[in-house]
C-alpha cells in the first residue's frame, strides 16, 4: 500500500475514532436527543458518499465537470473496436465465437468484440474460484479491505473514463453515468466499512462452563456466481462482487451481454489493486448458457443476480434442484405513487417525472403507476405533461440531453407493442412513438408516454415494462390508494405525496415495499443512496428482505460457526 493510501486510511481512522468518542460522551451525558440524530452520526463517522457532480457543482466547478466527461469521451474512441478475452485465474481466454458490442445510441458504432463462453470455460473458472478460495477465504478481513480502498481509489481517479464508457455502452446521459460510477465506489467503501465496524463478523459468545470458551463467526461459502444487469453495469456489477470478495468469498462473474466492457475494466482495476488470481474470473456471453453451467455445478456455493423476475425464478427453480445454497435476487418491481388532495402538486410532478424517466424508465425501481385523488387528476396531468414535454430527448452524450435511447432491440420493440396497446385500452395523453429524426435513427429513441384511463386492472398496471411508460389513475380515498400499491405482485418501491401526518403515516404503516418514499421533488421512487437507503424488494421483487448498501447485506454472503475451546 502506497505512502498516500496509508496517511489516508490513518486521517480516517482518526476521524473515526474522534467522532465515535464525542458520540459516545452525547450519549453517557444524554446530549443526543433522539435516534435519529445518533444513526445520522454513527454513518457521517465512517463513510461519505462520493457525490462527484454535487461536490463540482458545490465549488462551482460545473464547467471543469463537462471538460472532463467530454475529454475521457474522446479518448476512449481510440480503443473502440478492441477484441477482448475471459479473464480466468488471470489468464486470457478466447473462443471460437464472439459476439459485438454495439452502442445503442448508434447500432453503427462497434465498441468491442467479446468471446462467447462454453460450458467448459464456465468450468475452468469455477475450478479457478474454488481453488483461489482455499487461501483467500482464510485471508485476514484487513488485507481484502485493504485490496478494496486501494480498488475505489483507482476507480476515483478514473471516473470519468469510466462513466464515458457506461455512456456509450448503455446510453446513460452524463449525469447518471457519472452516479453510477460513484455508487460503485460507494459500494465498496461501505462494505469495507462494515467489515471493519464488524471486527470481521467475530462475536465473543457467552461460556457455557467455566473451563469452556465460545466465540461465534461468520465465515465465506466459496464460490459464487455473479450475474449482473446491464441497466447499472458499474454500481451493482461491482456491489454484489465486492460482497462476496470483502466477505471471503471467491467469484465468476457474468456481465450482461450489453455491458460487457464495463465488466472487463472492473476485473482489470481490481488486478491493479492486488486481487490475487483466481478471486474473480470474468466469463461473457449468452446469458442462457453460462447461467445453466453455473446452476449445474455443485462447487457454486452462491448466486446473487440482479434482472428480471422471469429469471431469477428459473435459476432459484433450477438451483434448488442441485444442491441447497443461497440465491440473492433483486427481481424488478411495479412501483406505485400515490398523491393525495393535501399533497404539492409541483413537487409530486417533479418527482414522478423524474422517476419515471430518468434513463428511459429502464430502472427496477422506476415509476410506472400513479393513483392520485380524484378531485385534483386533471391539475396533476398538466404539471407531469408540462414538465414531462420540457425533456430532451436525444444523444446522451449531449450536454443538455435528459432521456436517451433503449438497451437495445428487444426493448425498442416491447415499446412499440407496449404503447399501440396503451392507444387501443386507454387515452395516451403524451408520447407513445419512437424517435427517427436524424441521426437518431441509428439507435433506439422512444418517447416518454403517459396513459390514462386504463383500467385499473390492465396489465400496463400489472407487468414490468422496462420502458417509459407511465400509467394514471384516478382513486376515492386513501385505502383504496393503498390497496392498488398492494396488490402487485412486486415489493421494490413506492412513494407519496401528502402533507397531512396522519396520510402518511398510513402510507409507511401499510406500504408493501421494500423502500419508501415521501415527498421526494428529486425522485418519487428511484435514487437509493448506499448506506441511506438499503435497497431491496418484498414479494416478488427480491428473496432476501435485505437492502444492498445497507447493514444486513454483506451476512448473506456468510454463515455462521460457534466455536468452543475447553481450557
Amino acid at each position: 500500500m502506497s505512502l498516500c493510501v496509508k496517511f489516508k486510511r490513518f486521517r480516517e481512522e482518526i476521524v473515526w475514532r474522534h467522532s465515535l468518542t464525542k458520540l459516545l460522551l452525547g450519549i453517557r451525558n444524554n446530549t443526543r436527543t433522539t435516534d435519529e440524530k445518533i444513526l445520522e452520526d454513527l454513518i457521517r463517522m465512517g463513510f461519505e458518499n462520493e457525490y462527484t457532480l454535487k461536490n463540482y457543482l458545490k465549488s462551482k466547478d460545473e464547467r471543469i465537470f463537462h471538460e472532463n466527461y467530454e475529454k475521457a469521451l474522446k479518448d476512449i474512441k481510440s480503443r473502440f473496436g478492441k477484441k477482448y478475452s475471459m479473464i480466468i485465474n488471470g489468464k486470457h481466454y478466447n473462443s471460437s465465437e464472439t459476439f459485438i458490442d454495439t452502442s445503442p445510441i448508434d447500432k453503427r458504432i462497434r465498441l468491442g468484440y467479446f468471446p462467447l463462453a462454453t460450458s467448459k470455460h464456465v468450468r475452468t473458472a469455477i475450478k479457478a474460484a474454488k481453488t483461489a478460495f482455499e487461501r483467500w477465504g482464510k485471508a485476514n478481513y484487513e488485507s481484502r479491505i485493504n485490496i478494496c480502498y486501494t480498488a475505489a481509489d483507482i476507480i476515483s481517479k478514473r471516473k470519468f473514463e469510466l462513466a464515458a464508457w457506461i455512456s456509450y455502452e448503455n446510453g446513460k446521459n452524463r449525469y447518471e453515468a457519472i452516479a453510477d460510477v460513484d455508487e460503485a465506489i460507494d459500494f465498496i467503501r461501505y462494505y469495507s466499512k462494515e467489515m471493519e465496524r464488524n471486527n470481521g463478523f467475530v462475536v465473543q459468545t457467552k461460556n457455557a462452563d467455566s473451563n469452556e470458551r465460545s466465540k461465534s463467526l461468520m465465515k465465506p461459502y466459496g464460490v459464487w456466481a455473479v450475474i449482473s444487469p446491464f441497466n447499472f453495469p458499474f454500481a451493482i456489477l461491482t456491489g454484489m462482487s465486492i460482497a462476496v470478495i470483502v466477505t471471503g468469498n471467491t467469484v465468476v462473474l457474468k456481465p450482461a451481454s450489453d455491458t460487457p466492457i464495463i465488466g472487463s475494466l472492473f476485473v482489470e482495476i481490481l488486478k491493479k489493486a492486488g486481487l490475487p488470481d483466481g478471486v474473480l474470473n470474468l466469463v461473457t456471453g449468452s446469458g442462457g448458457k453460462i447461467g445453466k453451467a453455473i446452476v449445474a455445478s455443485r462447487d457454486v456455493a452462491g448466486i446473487v443476480f440482479t434482472g428480471s423476475k422471469m429469471v431469477g425464478h428459473k435459476i432459484m427453480e433450477d438451483s434448488s434442484s442441485v444442491i441447497p445454497r443461497p440465491v440473492i435476487a433483486e427481481l424488478g418491481g411495479k412501483n406505485p405513487v400515490i398523491v393525495t388532495e393535501n399533497a404539492d402538486i409541483n413537487k409530486a410532478a417533479e418527482g414522478i417525472i423524474k422517476a419515471a424517466f430518468s434513463y428511459s424508465g429502464q430502472k427496477c425501481s422506476a415509476c410506472s403507476r400513479v393513483y392520485v385523488q380524484k378531485n385534483i387528476k386533471k391539475l396533476l396531468m398538466q404539471k407531469v405533461v408540462e414538465k414531462t414535454r420540457n425533456f430532451s430527448i436525444g444523444n446522451p452524450l449531449d450536454q443538455d440531453v435528459f432521456m436517451g435511447p433503449l438497451i437495445n432491440l428487444n426493448a425498442y420493440t416491447n415499446y412499440q407493442k407496449f404503447a399501440k396497446i396503451a392507444f387501443r385500452d386507454g387515452r395516451v395523453i403524451f408520447g407513445g412513438t419512437v424517435k427517427r429524426q436524424g441521426n437518431l435513427k441509428h439507435g433506439y429513441y422512444v418517447e416518454p408516454t403517459i396513459v390514462e384511463e386504463l383500467p385499473k386492472s390492465h396489465m400496463l398496471f400489472k407487468e414490468e415494462l422496462f420502458v417509459p411508460i407511465l400509467c394514471i389513475a384516478a382513486y376515492k380515498d386513501l385505502d383504496e390508494a393503498l390497496k392498488l400499491c398492494n396488490e402487485s405482485e412486486y415489493g421494490l418501491t413506492s412513494g407519496i405525496y401528502s402533507t397531512k401526518k396522519e396520510e402518511i403515516d398510513r402510507f409507511l404503516d401499510n406500504s408493501k415495499s421494500g423502500v419508501v418514499y415521501v415527498n421526494r421533488a428529486a425522485s418519487a421512487t428511484t435514487g437509493a443512496m448506499v448506506a441511506s437507503q438499503p435497497f431491496g424488494g418484498w414479494k416478488d421483487s427480491g428473496t432476501t428482505g435485505k437492502g444492498a448498501g445497507g447493514p444486513y447485506y454483506l451476512t448473506q454472503f456468510l454463515r455462521e460457526q460457534s466455536q468452543t475451546v475447553v481450557t
